[in-house]
């Protein structure tokens, strides 16, 4: 493909990714309301519709990571073949780690709606709801956020992008290459979990934007402030 058809399919994919992770957050957030595991799995059964929509958002979501590897890989190999290609297999991974959840989501699904013979005794169904209501994205995240940092890098050094827009990319790509550790290994809770992802909304939307209109420059033309 050309490097103008690799732009606006990146540019809608960023858009398209970041619309079904919002809309997926929103879903989940309705079908899992309630204080305690009991009353979770009450939401989930009485939201069956939402929670399937959210397993096809996920998938979806899967494939994006791949096209966003591939279709960056693409734009910036040329600049450094070797960070590409590493941020190439940091989105691979991505899309892989999160397929896995997909399973989980359904489990809960299961749970939530088995009867009769089917249906697991309160003490393990609260147990494995517990553990499938805890999980979390953070590691599946990391890869994201090491991806993000290597092609906003890129995008950086060869100009393809306005500077403003790539140096915001690095720096929100690398306060999550930090933070996302800690909260991956306990040490990190509470609203700044999801404050920190402003900066990367605030960087995804101009970019997808950018791509999928203006699409970029050659590597290392100094055309785009």
């Amino acid at each position: 493909m050309t490097r103008r058809s690799n732009a606006r399919i990146a540019g809608f994919t960023f858009l398209f990714y970041i619309a079904a992770g919002i809309a997926s957050m929103v879903l989940f957030g309705q079908a899992t309301s309630g204080e305690v595991v009991a009353e979770k799995l009450v939401a989930i059964a009485g939201h069956v519709a939402e929670v399937r929509i959210v397993v096809l958002l996920g998938l979806l979501q899967c494939f994006s990571a791949l096209v966003l590897g591939a279709t960056l890989y693409a734009l910036t190999r040329e600049q450094d073949p070797d960070l590409a290609l590493l941020g190439l297999i940091c989105r691979l991974v991505e899309g892989v780690l999160a397929a896995t959840s997909i399973p989980e989501t359904l489990a809960l699904l299961w749970l939530a709606t088995a009867s009769g013979a089917d249906a697991p005794d309160p003490g393990a169904a609260h147990a494995l709801g517990a553990y499938l209501l805890g999980g979390s994205m953070a590691l599946t995240a990391t890869f994201f956020a090491v991806g993000s940092a290597l092609f906003s890098w890129l995008l950086l050094r060869g100009r393809m992008v306005p500077m403003p827009l790539a140096w915001l990319g690095v720096v929100a790509s690398g306060l999550l290459v930090i933070l996302l550790p800690l909260q991956l290994a306990g040490w990190l809770a509470g609203p700044i979990t999801r404050l920190m992802w402003l900066p990367m909304l605030a960087f995804e939307v101009p970019l997808g934007l950018w791509l999928l209109i203006k699409g970029v420059a050659v590597p290392g033309k100094q055309g785009l402030h």
